[in-house]
């Protein structure tokens, strides 16, 4: 299914899978890599509440070990856990309750760059 997707992309994807399985709302991938220079992509996720927002991030965790054994290079945000970063070099993961999202509108400020559709990624019978 992934199998034909560049190394990070396929982090990316497995990443927004990963978060949707764990019930996150309004799942971005934005292919950054051009404009940042620094990592490829950044993956979006929104959570309800601060509880999913944890769940979330544990679930990414354990999807990128799983798939790589990698663990995040720096990971911020668990203690009030409205803002979770998870940097895995390649893939900054963000997981944001739905208040801060608002207010940061990280997809506002790299509206220029493409998106990513994960959701073509996503099971046949999930889809």
């Amino acid at each position: 299914m992934l199998a034909g997707l560049t190394p990070a992309l396929r982090r990316a994807v497995s990443i927004a899978l990963g978060a949707d399985a764990k019930q996150a709302s309004n799942i971005v991938i934005l292919e950054v890599g051009e404009v940042l220079g620094i990592t490829e992509y950044f993956v979006i996720a929104g959570a309800s509440n601060t509880r999913l927002s944890k769940a979330i991030a544990e679930e990414v965790q354990q999807v990128v070990r799983d798939a790589d054994g990698d663990l995040p290079l720096r990971m911020e945000g668990m203690d009030d856990r409205t803002w979770i970063l998870m940097d895995y070099g390649d893939v900054v993961v963000h997981v944001f309750t739905e208040e801060v999202r608002s207010y940061y509108e990280l997809e506002r400020l790299w509206g220029d760059v493409n998106v990513v559709d994960w959701k073509a990624y996503l099971p046949a019978s999930a889809g």
